[in-house]
C-alpha cells in the first residue's frame, strides 16, 4: 500500500446532496479496493484557470489515502467516466 494524494474538482452547479454523494461514490471505489482514506479536505468552490467544460468555476476536494498502486489505474477510469467530475490529479506522496 502507497500512499497519494487525489484532487478532483467537481461541477459547481451540484447542490449538496449530489455533491455528497459524488465523493462518497469515489470513498466507495477506495475502500472496496481495500484503501484506506486517511483525511478528506473540502477545499471549496475556486475559480478555474481557464474554462473547461463551459465552467468557470469548481468544487476542490482533497483525498489523503493508501491504495495498491495496480488500483490506480481503475480509479483513474472510474473518474473518467464519472460526470461531475470535471478535473482530477493522483499523486505519489513520499
Amino acid at each position: 500500500m502507497r500512499e497519494y494524494e487525489l484532487v478532483f474538482i467537481v461541477r459547481p452547479d451540484l447542490d449538496d446532496n449530489a455533491f455528497k454523494e459524488v465523493v462518497e461514490k469515489v470513498k466507495g471505489w477506495i475502500t472496496e479496493a481495500c484503501g484506506v482514506i486517511a483525511k478528506t479536505d473540502f477545499w471549496g468552490k475556486r475559480k478555474l484557470a481557464y474554462v473547461i467544460r463551459k465552467q468557470s468555476e469548481g468544487q476542490y476536494v482533497l483525498l489523503k489515502i493508501q491504495m495498491n498502486p495496480a488500483f490506480g489505474i481503475t480509479l483513474e477510469r472510474n473518474l473518467r467516466f464519472l460526470e461531475p467530475v470535471i478535473r482530477f490529479l493522483i499523486c505519489n506522496v513520499e
